[in-house]
């Protein structure tokens, strides 16, 4: 949010070096992001001053330029060639003297330098408007008055108009610093607590009266809830023109292009108490009455954006007897706007429920300045001030009368909060004891009023500007902001307890899986949990029955809870890709969020993505791309870093896989992993393949093993045989591994499989194995008669099991 430093003196009568007032706004929680300079003449006419032409030749070898001489004060007189046609002896023009920075039509700068224009010297420029910045016109330079003293600065010639604009980072709980009144009125504390006392001057509206009343306009509020305070007036005869420049530069200062003088007018006085207004053209609202009322579900309507919408039977919208007129609180209409040819107008100044018109502006896509300050909540109280004043505006500045009585309509005024605040709880939160007189002090200058006094805390009336200060507590924060957090004392001592954890416990057992897969080359995610409801469509697993809804969505891909961990994944793999980053290994652990009945759950997962190449480009190496088994090797190190090693898997028969595996732990599926389906990808623009593995976490802790396990290092030594199987090509490897260890439990340590074949020179659906067996007696050295049957009994096991026969 952008402030001026001349707009915030009109409020309170200062003169601080704006650095110390960006501080102290800072100490005050309005953070200071940045402190720029404005200049309605980019560069300020520095260095351009009044001259008067003494002499004007024709230059000697050029036919276009003239020679001149020009005084510019205190008796210097400067040759300058000058190639405008109606330069002439005796003018008073503006120069732009060696040195000065001009900028072009780009705003891009350039500085005047001694020089030769061909074959004569010239020592500075005699400025046409455009060239300053005052206007279009290029056709010659500028003549100035004849009065005008020699070497005044153009800049007092000109008016020109310096600002300094604070940009604020505004939290939204402080709604009522969303004007420029708001942050005087802060800064007045602040001010107040370095001895500094002033007063906020207040526009008065004293001189608002009632010319006649030819138009009436009648007005009918259908929704009290959403609508509790609806103010308007009636203005005729008004003529729409530019604004002054005054107005103009206010806007232009704080990044608002000026339109014309009545919707100037209402930016002015958003921006200058905070409460937004809109001017409709009244003849154009049909049968004289406006309604304010609740959308019809469907019901069509163009914005001022030429946007056609569907309103929703949510929406709140301002009608007159025949249609819509504009999107209460967020933006107006195509047909009711004010135009150049508007000459009668109704002004409008309410109050709109903050949660109503957050979802309307969400619900359409739509942010202005009018719905960022109802969302948040404005001043009930302010609605017809600020209607007076923006009346007395129009009429000043665009002419016009008052032509009908202030409709106020406000059947339930709103209270205004009231809190009991006790010593104790203040002292308790700060940690320190603030002087009595010092709170009170601070509770005034925040026209926070004291209403009793005992000696154990104070009733209070908490201003209806802060709709953000409800409880104690609130007023606390705003003691202790206005009072300084700096000025709180900080002990040199650290006190901690300590905290005895299992190694067992989760996030003990998540730091040791996260530290090893950054050491096998990881970078961990933090995702949103937020998803957008579009990803629902993407995958059967999905499902809509389950899906936790965000009551007040911030947008609509931020609208449910996810239920998988994959497409706030493939979100970053996508960002990463577009960034020219392809060869990923990511990981992240998180929760998925599932509606079950009445209930809710939210399982805990760790995630896995691999994509792109395996290691990184190098000269003594060939690029590999990354694969299934990779994958599906870093799952199983995590299980058996964690002891969890009987396993079984089954095909996958999640939606999300182009072919993949579920891993089981007895009757219990612990992990599954495989391809993303391409079609998934597409959706978010990935052009490679990308594995994925869900780790279900929960029920990883749940059978983590807790036995310390260890054995001697083998004394005797092992032996390894080689099988080569011919297969049915259904037949995976692990039956074949499980079908050997359950045959052989006491010799056989380990098998592998190191080479599988199938083509032309093998019978149709049939596949070749190349397996490894490792073989070692713990007691003794095995003998080739142990060897020899071991095998043979392998083999016929997997000839009984799966039909396979030896190969030769």
């Amino acid at each position: 949010m952008k402030i001026s430093y001349n707009w915030i003196k009109d409020f309170l009568r200062i003169d601080l070096p704006a650095e110390k007032v960006g501080e102290l706004l800072t100490d005050l929680g309005l953070e200071v992001e940045g402190i720029s300079a404005y200049e309605s003449v980019k560069g300020g006419l520095k260095g351009v001053v009044v001259g008067e032409v003494l002499e004007c030749t024709k230059h000697p070898n050029a036919d276009k330029l003239s020679l001149t001489k020009v005084q510019v004060g205190e008796g210097v007189v400067l040759p300058i060639v000058c190639g405008a046609p109606n330069v002439a002896k005796g003018q008073k023009v503006a120069v732009a003297t060696i040195g000065t920075t001009l900028y072009d039509k780009e705003g891009e700068p350039f500085k005047i330098k001694k020089g030769k224009i061909r074959g004569e010297e010239s020592h500075g420029m005699i400025c046409a408007e455009d060239e300053l910045g005052l206007g279009n016109s290029h056709e010659g330079i500028m003549v100035l008055g004849s009065a005008l003293p020699v070497g005044k600065p153009c800049s007092e010639v000109f008016s020109v108009v310096s600002d300094t604009v604070f940009e604020i980072g505004l939290t939204p709980n402080r709604a009522d610093a969303m004007s420029h009144l708001g942050v005087a009125r802060d800064l007045r504390a602040g001010l107040l607590q370095q001895g500094i006392n002033k007063e906020i001057i207040t526009p008065s509206v004293t001189d608002f009266f009632v010319d006649n009343r030819l138009l009436k306009i009648d007005v009918l509020v259908d929704n009290k809830e959403l609508a509790p305070r609806y103010c308007g007036v009636s203005i005729s005869n008004v003529k729409v023109a530019p604004s002054p420049d005054w107005l103009q530069q206010r806007l232009r200062a704080i990044g608002i292009t000026p339109k014309n003088n009545v919707v100037d007018i209402t930016n002015y006085v958003l921006h200058d108490l905070g409460q937004p207004l809109h001017a409709f053209d009244a003849l154009r609202i049909a049968g004289k009455k406006i309604i304010v009322r609740n959308a019809a579900e469907g019901e069509k309507f163009q914005t001022l954006d030429g946007v056609d919408r569907s309103l929703s039977a949510e929406d709140l919208v301002i009608c007159d007897t025949d249609k819509p007129l504009c999107l209460a609180g967020v933006l107006g209409g195509t047909n009711s706007g004010v135009g150049q040819d508007t000459t009668h107008i109704f002004l409008e100044s309410a109050y709109f429920n903050p949660v109503a018109i957050r979802k309307t502006a969400k619900r359409h896509g739509i942010s202005t300045d009018a719905s960022f300050r109802f969302e948040r909540g404005i001043n009930i109280d302010d609605c017809k001030y600020a209607l007076l004043r923006a009346a007395i505006m129009i009429k000043k500045i665009a002419g016009g009368e008052i032509s009908s009585d202030v409709v106020d309509w406000y059947p339930k005024k709103q209270e205004d909060f009231q809190v009991f605040l006790t010593y104790e709880k203040i002292d308790s939160l700060i940690g320190q004891v603030i002087p009595r007189d010092v709170i009170k002090s601070i509770l005034h200058s925040l026209d926070i009023q004291i209403n009793s006094l005992t000696e154990i805390g104070m009733g209070l009336t908490v201003p209806s500007y802060r709709v953000d200060v409800e409880r104690d507590v609130d007023v606390i924060e705003e003691i202790l902001r206005v009072y300084g957090y700096n000025n709180i004392e900080f002990s040199s001592k650290v006190s901690a307890s300590m905290a005895h954890a299992s190694r067992y416990e989760d996030f003990n057992v998540q730091n040791v899986i996260a530290n090893q897969l950054v050491g096998q080359g990881f970078y961990e995610m933090m995702n949103n949990s937020l998803t957008s409801v579009a990803y629902q469509e993407l995958s059967a697993d999905i499902s809509a029955a389950q899906t936790v809804q965000i009551l007040n969505p911030l947008s609509q891909d931020l609208a449910v809870m996810r239920q998988s961990m994959l497409f706030s994944g493939l979100e970053t793999i996508a960002y990463n890709n577009n960034r020219k980053r392809t060869d990923l290994s990511l990981f992240e652990f998180g929760k998925t969020y599932h509606k079950i009945g009445e209930s809710y759950t939210e399982p805990k997962h760790l995630s896995l993505f691999l994509s792109g190449n395996i290691y990184p480009e190098t000269w003594n190496a060939p690029q590999e791309k990354t694969n299934f088994y990779y994958l599906k090797g870093y799952v199983k190190a995590i299980f058996d870093r964690l002891g969890i090693t009987e396993l079984k898997e089954t095909p996958s028969q999640e939606a999300i896989y182009q072919e993949g595996i579920t891993l089981w732990l007895g009757q219990t599926p612990v992990a599954s992993l495989g391809v993303v389906k391409s079609n998934i990808l597409q959706h978010f623009d990935i052009k490679q393949q990308v594995f994925y593995a869900d780790i279900l976490w929960d029920h990883l802790l749940a059978n983590l093993s807790k036995e310390v396990k260890y054995r001697e290092i083998p004394k005797y030594p092992e032996v390894r045989r080689d099988l080569a199987l011919l297969l049915d090509s259904e037949v995976s490897f692990e039956t074949l591994h499980s079908i050997a260890l359950q045959t052989e439990k006491e010799l056989l340590k380990k098998v592998a499989l190191f080479d599988v074949y199938q083509g032309d020179k093998l019978p149709k659906g049939k596949k070749s194995y190349a397996m490894s067996f490792i073989l070692q007696d713990n007691n003794k050295t095995l003998t080739d008669k142990q060897i020899d049957k071991t095998m043979a009994a392998l083999v016929e096991a997997f000839k009984k099991q799966t039909g396979a026969q030896l190969r030769s």
